[in-house]
């Protein structure tokens, strides 16, 4: 978890992690890989391969319906429709919505469709999952009670099963779940002891 201030760097920080932003300064590796020497299908890639974002405005498609909004991002990646059609299950199952999958966005509730996100970010198995605004500042802000303690525990479960999870967020209560929390001001990060 990272925490600070309105203008200490928490965006900037988040999108040097996702590969959004380019330094100024500096090599940037992502898997021991400078980012700075790759083209853009190269990082689009790399990418695919080793990050998930969650979106806190989730960004489905409100045309499809969940498993085909979990699969959108194998489509990019080339992976065959049958594959795609069953990694999306799997990730649907992984936050509990295998029985909500043929529903449209506008079907499902706000946790619902925030769990849909979360799912289409692990569909490409990434090794680290980013919450940040625009990706999801605030992971559970525009839930529930209810709804954002389960989101919380999916983001656990994950971190157990070896996924790092970097987020961004000015609640304690949010922050004290993460194994790990940093303290960003006038752009230094420090871990809090």
């Amino acid at each position: 978890a990272i925490m600070g201030p309105s203008g200490s760097g928490k965006t900037t920080l988040m999108n040097m992690v996702g590969c959004l932003d380019v330094p100024t300064s500096g090599t940037l590796c992502l898997n021991g890989v400078d980012v700075a020497t790759q083209s853009e299908d190269q990082m689009a890639a790399l990418l695919n391969r080793f990050i998930g974002f969650v979106f806190q405005q989730f960004h489905l498609l409100p045309e499809m319906d969940a498993r085909d909004n979990v699969a959108l991002p194998l489509l990019y990646a080339g992976v065959p429709l049958k594959e795609r059609r069953e990694r999306a299950e799997e990730a649907l199952k992984m936050v509990g919505l295998e029985e909500r999958m043929h529903f449209k966005p506008n079907q499902l509730s706000g946790g619902q469709c925030q769990r849909v996100a979360i799912a289409r970010a692990l569909v490409n198995r990434p090794k680290v999952l980013l919450l940040d605004e625009p990706l999801a500042d605030e992971p559970t802000g525009a839930l529930d009670t209810v709804s954002g303690e389960q989101v919380m525990e999916i983001f656990s479960t994950l971190n157990e099963q070896g996924i790092t999870i970097v987020m961004i967020t000015h609640e304690p209560s949010i922050a004290a779940c993460a194994k790990k929390m940093y303290h960003i001001r006038d752009g230094v990060l420090t871990e809090d002891r």
